[in-house]
């Protein structure tokens, strides 16, 4: 079974909360804590040809698969040109009747299409923030992880190192209607394995 499916399942569950962050007044600088490095995180279902589905609809507050049936019947425009106003009338018509029995409205379809439309042939990507973390070390071993900076804008699981052990923690997503919230690093958990 792939991890992808968890994240989705976190996304669109989870909200975000402040506790999750577990800071601490340590020096980030200290030989105790080491910082981690997040790599990738912005994968895309193969389905959804590039859209970041899981954080649309984490952000329309609904589930994934409602969002990914919603817009099943939706008609993109040729490559090259924008729809008609027919075409976007239409395209709209098909994605509030799925949404609207969800509470989403109009002006809020609008808000997150703006904010996560980009253009991958430019080389674009969604807004995303980076999470920023750190391993807290003691006699050689991980204790934990404090999280200093959850990021945003994560739609599949990044992938965890720390300089000077091999261990490969897991990462918790949140999804949540707050864009700068939504795609977050909720919580960073350690293996059975703690080896150095």
């Amino acid at each position: 079974m792939r991890a992808y499916p968890t994240a989705i399942a976190a996304l669109v569950a989870a909200s975000f909360s402040s506790s999750c962050s577990q800071t601490t007044q340590a020096n980030p600088n200290s030989p105790n804590r080491v910082q981690v490095t997040f790599s990738g995180g912005h994968d895309t279902d193969n389905r959804d040809g590039g859209r970041p589905v899981v954080l649309i609809a984490a952000a329309l507050g609904v589930p994934e698969e409602v969002f990914r049936e919603a817009f099943s019947h939706v008609h993109p425009a040729d490559p090259g040109r924008g729809p008609t106003g027919d075409e976007a009338r239409a395209n709209k018509r098909a994605l509030m009747q799925a949404l609207a029995p969800y509470g989403v409205t109009n002006e809020r379809l609008d808000e997150v299409s703006n904010y996560y439309r980009y253009n991958r042939s430019r080389g674009e990507m969604w807004p995303t923030t980076d999470a920023v973390a750190y391993a807290l070390v003691k006699n050689g071993k991980i204790t934990g992880f404090d999280i200093t900076t959850p990021g945003s804008g994560y739609s599949s699981l990044p992938l965890v190192s720390i300089p000077g052990f091999q261990t490969v923690p897991s990462v918790t997503l949140a999804g949540s209607k707050d864009f700068e919230a939504n795609g977050s690093v909720a919580r960073i958990t350690l293996p059975d394995s703690k080896t150095r």
